[in-house]
């Protein structure tokens, strides 16, 4: 049925099409194939499926298509077992309701601030997701009102049931109003469960959906788990350190995918991008193009990616993690064509922990853990592609002319031919360095499977916390004593953070973020305390450098204006003390 039906012939508003669209969605799940019809039509629902099947989108678009948006009290109710889950669902629910204006969804979970819920809750919002404990918590204390809902959700229940949360479940459901809409689901459906369904739900036909997802025993699965603003640099450092023959690239969004391309494209890479934007002969064209070899990676959606059969892919990226297992499955069987081997790297932050298992759990199979090519790794790889095309240059090529002219530089400069080779290959691989282990230092990877990530304690700093970009091993110790106050063109208009500019400054500098001294924010520019002695080519580097789309166009900063005036630049060239002023006391770094 999901294999021949569209999310619109489902009968779906448009904006809630054009969301599931954007986000890569192709065809309905079975489970959403079943439910959506019946939902919509203000039916209950009694659903057994596996996680990863896509029963979110199950429930959540049906339930949405029937909101009234002109309501602004609690209108949704999905109880969840645990706090992942539901902020899994609340963040799904926005996803959906991206095109529907005035939405707000709130997730409400112990661990929370009682004070924050509280505000939000008075703000008002169509869509509660929660844990039974906490919902009736707020249910106890008249914070949370039920009495215009319009539909509940157990999600989960079999799960609940296990936690010992099932008592909570029914008393939640005894205090909502009868007339509201019920869908329930489960991965098994235990008597306690079914009793549950018979008191609660009205004439609800089970569903039943047997998980048929599977994996190309030919693939290599492994993991990266990494903050967000890692991702590019992983996948430059993969694409660089990994053998493949031609990889494709998978992102939730058509934005993504023209400007990760554009991003790759900068750095050397022959790489487009597929979306739904393009028209057929456009897609064609760019199939076309990687088959023979023109280009080496496409970053796609997976509904651009649809029916794409080129045998040269044996790397698929998953640089956003699909929202359910059968995306994942349809993403990488893309690779792995025509009998040979295929690898696939899915990118993981760590609070999409749940989604690696329920990926792992859908297709029975474990994902790996896998670290980044460091630098030393990257660098072989460069030299080996070097020395490969040097070799395939003097089988195949008439070097005679370039003979002669090796021989009469030889004589003219008076140099050995190991001197004269060693400077052509400086020259030859000046725009994509061979010497580069040092250029690539490591990212700090988060600690996967809920491991405590233990940190050095750190003295108090004007920078918020975790507003720290992830940055390489530290470096440039020598660099202490003498600090100067620096000017950098970009400030708080800008939307700048702190982090950013420490991020900016460490990451381009290689300067270690404990030699960063105060920051401070103001309107048009902000000010940073940096060493005296940085070297001056670095310093120069620095000024081209952009944070928020603002060169940084760094300079001494030679102190406030007139009272009520901003600050204005030196107009010094590079780092040392400010001009007339007096030397500082050296400062010690923080630690």
């Amino acid at each position: 049925m999901s294999e021949t039906l569209s999310f619109s012939q489902l009968m779906l508003p448009e904006p809630l099409v054009r969301a599931v669209t954007e986000l890569g969605y192709e065809t309905p799940s079975p489970i959403q194939a079943a439910a959506i019809p019946k939902l919509l039509a203000g039916e209950d629902v009694l659903g057994q499926a596996q996680t990863g099947t896509g029963k979110t989108g199950a429930f959540a678009l049906p339930l949405l298509a029937r909101l009234d948006p002109a309501q602004n009290d609690p209108q949704i109710l999905v109880l969840a077992p645990t706090r992942e889950l539901a902020i899994q669902v609340a963040e799904a629910f926005q996803a959906y309701a991206r095109y529907m204006p005035a939405f707000h969804v709130l997730p409400l979970y112990g661990g929370q601030s009682y004070t924050n819920q509280l505000k939000s809750l008075k703000r008002g919002s169509q869509v509660i997701v929660g844990t039974p404990g906490r919902i009736l918590d707020h249910l106890d204390r008249g914070t949370l009102k039920l009495d215009k809902l319009r539909a509940i959700v157990l999600d989960e229940a079999d799960e609940m049931l296990r936690m010992g949360f099932i008592d909570d479940v029914q008393t939640i459901m005894d205090a909502t109003p009868a007339g509201r809409q019920v869908a329930m689901f489960s991965a098994t459906m235990p008597a306690q469960i079914r009793a549950i369904a018979q008191k609660h739900l009205k004439n609800a036909e089970e569903i039943k959906i047997a998980s048929k997802t599977s994996t190309v025993e030919r693939i290599t699965q492994r993991y990266v788990m990494l903050d967000s603003n890692q991702k590019l640099d992983a996948l430059t450092r993969l694409l660089e350190g990994e053998e493949y023959d031609a990889s494709i690239v998978f992102v939730r969004t058509k934005s993504a995918t023209e400007e990760i391309a554009e991003k790759l494209g900068a750095r050397g890479y022959a790489v487009a991008c597929l979306n739904g934007d393009m028209n057929q002969a456009h897609r064609e064209q760019t199939i076309r193009r990687m088959k023979a070899s023109q280009l080496d990676i496409i970053v796609a959606t997976d509904v651009a990616a649809r029916g794409l059969d080129v045998e040269r892919i044996s790397l698929v990226v998953n640089y956003d993690i699909p929202y359910d297992s059968e995306a994942y499955v349809h993403r990488i069987g893309r690779t792995g064509r025509a009998g040979r081997e295929g690898k696939a790297i899915l990118f993981v932050s760590p609070r999409e922990r749940r989604l690696l298992r329920t990926i792992e759990h859908a297709t029975k199979q474990p994902i790996e853990q896998m670290s980044l090519p460091t630098g030393q790794v990257i660098e072989q790889r460069r030299i080996e592609s070097f020395r490969e095309q040097l070799a395939q240059t003097i089988e195949t090529q008439n070097l005679s002319f370039f003979q002669e002219l090796v021989t009469d530089w030889r004589e003219k400069l008076e140099t050995t031919d190991v001197d004269l080779a060693t400077a052509l290959l400086y020259l030859a691989q000046k725009d994509q360095p061979l010497n580069v282990a040092k250029q690539f230092p490591e990212l700090r990877q988060p600690h996967a499977r809920g491991e405590r990530e233990e940190r050095p304690r750190r003295e108090r700093s004007d920078r918020p916390a975790g507003d720290r970009p992830e940055r390489g091993p530290r470096v440039r110790r020598e660099m202490k004593g003498d600090y100067n106050t620096y000017r950098i063109e970009v400030g708080k208009e800008h939307g700048v953070r702190a982090g950013d500019i420490v991020g900016a400054i460490a990451n381009e500098a290689n300067i270690d973020s404990q030699f960063i001294g105060n920051i401070k924010l103001f309107d048009h520019f902000s000010t940073v305390e940096l060493p005296a002695t940085i070297p001056n080519e670095i310093f120069q580097h620095l000024k081209k450098v952009y944070v928020r789309k603002q060169k940084l166009n760094i300079s001494v900063d030679t102190g406030a204006a007139a009272s009520g005036g901003e600050r204005r630049p030196s107009t010094g060239t590079g780092p040392g003390p400010r001009p007339g002023a007096a030397p500082r006391a050296p400062r010690k770094p923080r630690d």
